[in-house]
């Protein structure tokens, strides 16, 4: 709702009341429309302030009547009221003026906001363009190429610089709404003819043509396949080329395409996943809002090599008071360096004090006997993990958690290295570890609820999205991956080549293809993992090199490893690149050599791969595989396993995450493709269609909300 009252005798307070961020429900729009009739009506009230309650101005549309039928007075002719209001009025902007409440704070005459607020479009973050008269009064208010800028990406500012852009008249650090009050009696008896945006004509610079080619140009190469930003761009371009009253018609069709795109479905979807993430639930039954977390105010990292010092960054940068532990003197003496490097330019670039004080050095564990969490980050070796749990369960203090940053490594085997199982829990950070917002939260059968609290609020508090899965090798987002991987390098025996299969991910939305993401990575990493697993020897020949455990296996990753070609590091791997260490990949004469090879030794004739089954061969499987993790209780609901792969694994944010793609493409679709493919690869596991994917796909393509029923259901029904 939004609550009317009189300040100063002659100033119409509107206060929008809609915890936690006044958005504009439709309550909330009737209350505005109502209190600005009754503020018009009333001789006594001179001008109008509109604010929000709780320090916070309003943070937009309610997402949550989205797909509901519209009651209420719709934005757009609400805004129109405010705008060609006859007595002036004053947005008070404090907290956050976002989307349809930028627009509102748009509509009115004059803006005043506080030091601290933040303002801006984000519509385009939920496939959507700004759809109450947003594209077409930025424009004419600030100019074309900041307008594009703001409105395609999303991007926030902050009150200073919407000052220095002309969005807001007057920044304050004291009361914004004492402020507004103020300056609203000043401005009583002024004209409006010049305040109301939509008269203004929209700048057009000389080069007019270039900029939009130039914003098409850069959103195509930025957006990755999302529609939104390029209809953004085309939305803008009518405030510069036609009257504001067409204008906001084309503004209104462009948002309608949008609003009922699959596009903006799985970007809502994925919104509301990041939030269903953080209500977390165990296969045990222990709950987000049953389990209290532990204090934690002292943390330790042990093992300084990339993760850990991105680790470290992200404690420090938290507030967290760290020790840093590396037992190589020659490491920690890097590791410092590189870490002060790492928080210096966080610094800068939040624009925060420095949090060097907030870091400890050591070269001996002992050092970690007072923390109250640890956070173990050597190399995925697990002979050297347990020792190492041994050590801290010897040396920490009782009730300290004891935490690995591990990619797969079984968390039980870990806590029984220990006095305290129930204290150890999996962190599995992304790199780099300062910067990727992932965290999965991997709990052992005898992890306590405690325990699982604590680092899922760690989490919380170094900025990451923490999703709790239960413990498995490959824990969620590897053990898919697996899949995927598998189904890339069985695509290049068959005939593809590694940037045919690069391209066809690529178009679909990924940064990078499966290959180039290898030769980044370092393909020796996998190299070691299969050999630990046994899967790599030299007596794996003739027709046994392509068979393990009764099931198809490549060695086409062993045999590159073989030739020290490690990925961009040795400057070969799947493709060649100008050094070592450079970053353009290029096609490889010796690679289309070397498979022709192969597949001659193996007797393998090459056969033409198309668009299509690359993309149904690489994601199903990895898709099924998420089904089976949910059968097996690994992961809660789909809406994990789609923020684990959105966020750690580059899958397309428009396209929702893997789950939710298959229920956008048809679970019985799914089904059908996968038995077609393991008709033709009998001997490939990984295309039997799981029990759940079947049974879901059987009760007609339940929409992804209602999977969870299913699931939740005792296991012996699946």
């Amino acid at each position: 709702m939004a609550f009317y009252s009189r300040v100063s005798g002659s100033v119409g307070m509107i206060t929008l009341q809609n915890p936690p961020v006044n958005a504009l429900s439709a309550a909330v729009r009737q209350g505005i429309v109502d209190a600005m009739h009754r503020a018009l009506s009333e001789p006594e009230v001179k001008s109008v302030v509109i604010c929000g309650q709780n320090g916070k101005f309003c943070g937009g549309a309610d997402i949550g009547e989205f797909g509901a039928k519209m009651t209420g007075p719709p934005l757009v002719p609400m805004v129109h009221l405010i705008e060609a209001a006859s007595k002036p009025v004053v947005a008070a902007i404090e907290g956050i003026a976002l989307g349809g409440g930028l627009e509102l704070a748009l509509s009115c005459h004059y803006r005043i906001a506080h030091s601290k607020a933040r303002l801006g479009f984000p519509e385009v973050a939920l496939g959507l363009l700004p759809g109450a008269g947003g594209t077409q009064r930025l424009p004419r208010l600030i100019g074309v190429p900041a307008s594009l800028d703001l409105i395609t990406t999303g991007r926030q500012v902050t009150a200073a610089e919407a000052r220095q852009l002309g969005i807001v008249d007057e920044v304050t650090d004291l009361n914004a709404v004492d402020a507004a009050v103020k300056f609203a009696q000043s401005v009583a008896d002024k004209s409006l003819d010049a305040r109301r945006i939509s008269t203004y004509p929209c700048p057009r610079p000389p080069d007019l043509d270039t900029i939009f080619e130039r914003a098409m140009q850069q959103v195509r190469r930025s957006a990755r396949g999302a529609i939104a930003p390029g209809t953004c761009v085309q939305a803008v371009h009518a405030a510069v080329t036609l009257p504001y009253a067409k204008g906001m018609e084309r503004e209104r069709e462009l948002f309608s395409v949008l609003f009922n795109s699959g596009q903006a479905r799985a970007l809502q979807y994925y919104f509301f996943a990041q939030r269903a993430v953080s209500r977390w639930s165990t296969a045990s039954g222990a709950r987000w809002d049953t389990s209290k977390p532990r204090p934690v105010h002292k943390a330790a990292v042990i093992g300084l090599g990339t993760m850990g010092r991105g680790i470290t960054v992200s404690l420090a940068q938290a507030g967290f008071s760290v020790v840093a532990v590396e037992t190589q003197e020659k490491q920690l003496s890097e590791a410092k360096q590189a870490v002060s490097g790492m928080l210096e330019r966080g610094a800068k670039r939040r624009g925060v004090p420095l949090a060097h004080d907030k870091i400890k050095y050591s070269c001996s564990v002992q050092a970690v006997a007072d923390v109250d969490l640890v956070i173990e980050a050597v190399f995925e070796d697990m002979a050297l993990k347990k020792t190492i749990f041994q050590q801290l369960s010897a040396i920490c203090k009782p009730g300290a958690l004891l935490c690995t940053n591990t990619s797969g490594l079984d968390i039980d085997e870990l806590a029984s290295q220990t006095q305290s199982p129930e204290l150890v829990v999996g962190m599995h950070f992304f790199a780099p570890a300062h910067v990727m917002q992932l965290l999965e939260v991997v709990y052992g059968p005898r992890s306590s609820p405690e325990a699982v609290a604590t680092a899922m609020q760690m989490g919380k508090k170094m900025g990451k999205v923490s999703v709790a899965v239960g413990n498995c090798r490959g824990f969620v987002g590897n053990r898919m991956l697996k899949l995927y991987l598998e189904q890339a390098f069985f695509l290049l025996e068959e005939g593809a080549t590694p940037e045919q299969v690069d391209q066809v991910l690529e178009e679909f939305g990924f940064p990078m293809g499966v290959f180039k993401v290898s030769d980044l990575s370092g393909l020796d990493i996998g190299w070691k993992v299969r050999k630990a697993d046994g899967l790599v020897s030299p007596a794996f020949t003739g027709t046994s090199a392509r068979i393990r455990g009764g099931s198809r296996y490549s060695p086409l990753g062993d045999l590159l490893c073989e030739q020290g070609r490690f990925g961009q590091k040795t400057g070969k791997g799947w493709y060649q690149y100008d050094k070592p260490g450079g970053r353009v990949a290029k096609p490889d004469p010796w690679l289309f050599g070397f498979l022709e090879d192969y597949r001659a030794q193996h007797g393998l004739v090459a056969r033409r791969i198309d668009h299509q089954e690359v993309l149904e061969r690489c994601l199903y499987p990895l898709i099924n595989e998420g089904f089976q993790i949910l059968q097996d209780g690994i992961a809660a609901g789909p809406e994990d396993i789609d923020v684990i792969y959105v966020l750690g694994y580059g899958w397309p944010r428009h396209r929702g995450g893997p789950m939710f793609y298959a229920s956008q493409v048809g679970l019985d679709k799914v089904v059908e493709r996968l038995e077609h493919y393991q008709q033709i690869h009998p001997d490939v596991p990984g295309l039997q269609p799981c029990r759940l994917l079947r049974k879901l796909a059987a009760i007609s393509n339940p929409a992804i909300h209602k999977w969870r029923e299913v699931i939740q259901k005792p296991r012996s029904q699946l």
